[in-house]
């Protein structure tokens, strides 16, 4: 079926929204985690479950959640995943129990790695000419790269006007939104890899492996990254790991075909993606902590403060950097993108203990804000360039995963 171009900007739109839900999932909850200690009684340490319940089902059905769009249709497997994740959100905020919040994290972490996976490949298939192409990935890269900082600024917004619940029932409306618009304006489609067998053995050890690797991270700084937990929580992911590369490259219709990392976009696309994520939930652990611990900001106030990366980002990602990628291809404003985000990052390593925001804040934001919405755009459309359609939702999932 083909769509006319208002349907296809239509459909854009919806995608990016569904997204934007999950994408907004992995930081509007930080700044809303005293409320909830303070209410359901948590401790220290199992109050960091509330967002590693999310992480660790996240990172690892990226995978398997790309690869089954590529067998049973991307548009199916994202309308399983928004629903999932707002019956979740119904969960998460009418939680009176530690219980119940975590479990429903869990699940929410699920229906995100499905959505992310594919949403991507939507977009792609939705956008063959590479004018049109670059533009929406513009768009698609804004709320991407900038739905982080959103979160902040909404998480404060929610825990101050109203409660913390709201942080999680925000999404019901919105969920279901996405789904009855994905109903009427994406076309449903068998996989582009239909017919192919999903490898279950390769889906079991890979699984495995990222939810371990993923575990072993972020329980990492209570238990100790030297601790025998540790390492061996590592060691086995690694294990794992070497084993699922022995699976595909025997089986007859592999999960991940190897020869997908001998394209050389693929390979550093996702190099980039796993720097790039380092750095970023880096900087937005360090910097909100700076502005409530050293500042004395407020939640609401810390999301605010977000507000100038978010903006000066949304005008390079939607506008520049499009044109940018049609001019001189990925590679220029990529590396300039990057090297003005970590100049950024630099600027704000020096930050005193006295600062102020102006002085010592703000510059970096700006460089991080530019060098974000330039390299954004052309690293997603690095990772997806070289690849064959019926293998759109693999890539997808394997650059999610870089960016987790």
């Amino acid at each position: 079926m083909t769509l006319d171009s208002r349907t296809r900007w239509l459909a854009l739109y919806v995608l990016c929204l569904g997204d934007l839900m999950i994408v907004l999932d992995t930081t509007i909850v930080n700044v809303a985690l005293p409320s909830i200690r303070q209410d359901l009684g948590f401790s220290q340490t199992s109050l960091a479950w509330v967002v590693n319940a999310y992480l660790l089902t996240f990172g690892g059905f990226l995978l398997l959640g790309g690869r089954l769009g590529d067998l049973f249709g991307h548009r199916r497997l994202f309308l399983i995943g928004i629903s999932l994740f707002t019956v979740a959100s119904v969960a998460c905020g009418v939680s009176t129990t530690q219980g119940l919040l975590v479990a429903a994290r869990a699940v929410q972490g699920l229906g995100g790695a499905v959505v992310s996976a594919v949403a991507l490949s939507l977009m792609m298939n939705l956008f063959t000419e590479q004018g049109e192409r670059a533009k929406a990935m513009g768009i698609f890269g804004f709320v991407m790269a900038g739905g982080g900082s959103l979160g902040v600024l909404l998480g404060g917004v929610l825990t101050d006007t109203l409660n913390w619940h709201w942080i999680f029932l925000v999404n019901v409306p919105i969920g279901v939104a996405v789904v009855i618009l994905t109903l009427r304006l994406l076309p449903g489609a068998p996989g582009s890899a239909a017919g192919g067998r999903l490898d279950v053995a390769g889906a079991v050890t890979v699984t495995a492996s990222l939810m371990l690797a993923v575990y072993a991270i972020v329980n990492g700084n209570s238990t100790g990254w030297a601790t025998g937990q540790t390492l061996g929580l590592l060691a086995a992911a690694v294990v794992l790991l070497a084993l699922f590369i022995g699976i595909e490259a025997r089986v007859p219709s592999p999960l991940m075909p190897l020869g997908l990392f001998r394209l050389r976009n693929i390979v550093i696309s996702n190099v980039v993606g796993i720097l790039w994520a380092a750095a970023m939930f880096a900087w937005f652990f360090v910097s909100a902590l700076y502005l409530q611990l050293v500042l004395g900001y407020s939640p609401l106030k810390v999301g605010l403060a977000f507000l100038p990366a978010n903006l000066i980002m949304g005008a390079f990602s939607i506008g520049l950097s499009a044109k940018l990628v049609m001019r001189f291809g990925f590679r220029i404003p990529l590396a300039a993108g990057l090297s003005v985000a970590a100049a950024g990052l630099v600027l704000f390593a020096r930050a005193p203990v006295d600062g102020t925001f102006v002085v010592d804040v703000l510059p970096s934001m700006i460089l991080l804000g530019v060098g974000a919405g330039m390299a954004f755009n052309p690293v997603l459309l690095a990772a997806m360039s070289d690849v064959d359609p019926s293998e759109s939702g693999l890539a997808s999932g394997v650059v999610n995963t870089a960016f987790m």
